[in-house]
């Protein structure tokens, strides 16, 4: 490194310093009282970066692994003035510009090495976490001179050997000859782990597309910050890495990320803009309100004719209940799942890509041919060591699992999918690893009944599934094609684009998607009195009924019809849950009983608003 060089470095160390004691005087404070066994780091907005100095923060932009370093410096100098100790400190760089440039939803190529970036994905992978030596100390055999040679990061870690003589000082030593140190204050370790992240199953990509996935490495505060099947915003500097070659061999290249921050859990942000509109809208509804609720569930699978109880209920199963915290740690779910039963041509897979395509994070996939560690982990053999990869429930961990054809999943995979539904978590014992991971996710399913279904049979024995998985459905509904003339007549006028079949016009796709992503994150409705009074006299009721439903009308049935009266709440854009939202819970249950119900028959492929 040339004197000019050093120069700047030093001058970038001050400016960085002096950014870092002018806008983080209270978190540096911060960190001098932080616990002893807990690292030094600080999270500093780049956006607060770029406002202090537009020159040092495009520097980190465009050169960041040369910059980051020198962050870190500084930020260990400003520790060491406070406190007069010296110590190692990370700076955990986040909030870049929302720039295309700067944050992707796909994975980076490779004119970005170098650069730092943001990348937004779901955890496949979790290495385990280890000790990295980012230094080793060598001596000179000529002229005895020390000199730290660091790990490269771009070979994984490996420290090379020196070919130089690089000890300080003026004379120039011709030696080749130097043995490594072994001295505890010359070698650095520092925490390391690496995961695999990948890129979002649902809306980015197109038909046909696999998504494609990047190793990060994490590094020091980061290490453990995610696990398998969180959905992440890693900002990182994009490096090269390689093995060495084999002569006449081919050189193996692949691109990973070197994480400055991870943000684990990150979801949509609804703006202003659309916050206001809401309210605008349902102050114009104020005195038909079902008649605002009816235009938004018009936008809930537009390109199939009638149905409108199944497109309320696959509203209210992705809006979801309020969760709700048990004794001794246990957690309620407030995901409800829902299955669709018909004939063919009921349009239940066109349901299932609109809710899919709805949810930001969503997994869609088919119970033909799907496994055990398909839908849950699988054990992978990585590297010498053995890792999980994320299957389909842990990869929909905050938002829904599509399963079409759910008839097909051979029973040893049914197993699997028991536990996730109810516990929202899936326990893990394959290859000495033990752990569980989180599916809170939402299940809708489809499938076709077992033959010519019969009113006068159970939903059993009409679908083959067991009372336990049933039982885990908030709803099911049957989506029976009996023909009727009239009926038959309206659906060919509404696929052949003749007359208008229904004047009413639902919500936009991205409006109606800003909608649900805004309701779940902004309301948790509270039960009121009377809507306590009518769910659990229903439940009463159907507990009294003829035990013909007895796979049903379990305390599930009660903690499902919260769930639903919770999200009817949430639609009506409302903090407590009123009669009308029970009565709507107790509609859409009546429409899954069957041969229980207390109503007359509700036929859910014909129902309009």
């Amino acid at each position: 490194m040339s004197s000019s060089d050093v120069l700047d470095n030093v001058a970038t160390v001050g400016a960085m310093q002096l950014f870092l004691e002018c806008c983080y005087a209270s978190e540096l404070q911060a960190l001098l009282h932080a616990p002893i066994d807990e690292p030094k780091a600080l999270r500093v907005d780049f956006g607060r970066l770029l406002e202090f100095n537009v020159e040092l923060a495009n520097a980190l932009l465009d050169n960041s692994d040369e910059n980051l370093p020198l962050f870190h410096t500084a930020l260990s100098r400003s520790l060491e003035k406070l406190s007069s100790t010296k110590e190692a400190a990370q700076v955990l760089v986040a909030q870049l510009p929302n720039h295309p440039g700067l944050r992707r939803a796909k994975m980076p190529r490779t004119g970005d090495a170098g650069r730092l970036v943001t990348v937004t994905g779901t955890v496949m992978r979790t290495g385990a976490a280890k000790l990295m030596d980012t230094q080793r100390l060598y001596a000179c055999a000529k002229c005895g001179g020390r000199f730290a040679v660091a790990a490269d990061v771009e070979q994984f870690g490996l420290i090379p050997a020196p070919t130089r003589c690089r000890a300080p000082g003026d004379a120039f030593c011709s030696s080749t000859a130097f043995a490594a140190v072994d001295d505890a204050g010359g070698a650095r370790c520092v925490d390391w782990q690496e995961i695999k992240v990948q890129e979002h199953v649902g809306g980015t990509l197109g038909v046909g597309s696999v998504p494609r996935s990047m190793p990060v490495i994490l590094e020091g505060a980061l290490v453990d910050a995610a696990k398998s099947g969180d959905s992440v915003a890693v900002t990182g500097t994009l490096v090269r890495r390689w093995r060495a070659a084999a002569v006449g061999g081919r050189p193996d290249i692949s691109l990973a990320l070197r994480a400055c921050s991870v943000r684990a859990g990150g979801g949509g942000v609804v703006g202003g803009d659309h916050r206001q509109a809401f309210g605008a809208f349902w102050r114009e509804h104020a005195r038909a309100p079902m008649a605002g609720r009816d235009a938004i569930v018009g936008g809930v699978c537009p390109q199939a004719h009638g149905l409108h109880l199944v497109k309320l209920a696959t509203l209210l199963v992705l809006i979801g209940g309020v969760a709700r915290a048990g004794g001794a740690g246990l957690r309620i779910r407030g995901e409800g799942h829902m299955l669709l039963v018909g004939d063919p041509g009921t349009a239940k897979s066109q349901f299932l890509r609109h809710a899919a395509a709805l949810e930001p994070r969503a997994v869609l996939t088919t119970g033909v041919g799907s496994t055990s560690a398909g839908l849950t982990a699988a054990a992978v053999r990585d590297g010498g060591e053995w890792q999980l990869d994320a299957g389909a429930l842990v990869q929909a961990d905050g938002g829904v699992c599509c399963i079409d054809e759910f008839g097909d999943v051979r029973e040893a995979e049914k197993g699997a999918v028991l536990e996730a539904m109810e516990q929202q978590s899936i326990s893990v014992a394959k290859a000495g690893i033990v752990c569980r991971l989180s599916a809170r996710c939402s299940v809708l399913a489809a499938m076709n009944p077992r033959g010519p279904y019969d009113d006068a049979s159970s939903l059993v024995v009409n679908t083959a599934l067991s009372s336990p998985l049933l039982s885990r459905f908030d709803l099911i509904l049957v989506l029976r094609d009996v023909p009727d003339p009239a009926w038959d007549a309206r659906v060919a006028d509404f696929i052949l684009g003749g007359k208008p079949v229904d004047a009413r016009r639902g919500w936009g796709f991205d409006r109606l998607q800003a909608y649900v992503a805004y309701v779940r994150a902004a309301l948790r409705p509270e039960s009121t009195p009377a809507s306590e009074r009518v769910l659990t006299r229903y439940y009463q009721l159907q507990r009294s009924r003829d035990p013909a439903g007895s796979s049903r009308t379990t305390i599930r049935l009660l903690e499902s019809l919260i769930r639903l009266a919770q999200a009817h709440a949430r639609l009506m854009f409302r903090d407590k849950v009123l009669v009308e939202d029970a009565v709507t819970a107790v509609i859409l249950m009546e429409a899954t009983m069957n041969s229980a119900s207390l109503l007359p028959s509700i036929n859910p492929l014909r129902s309009h608003p």
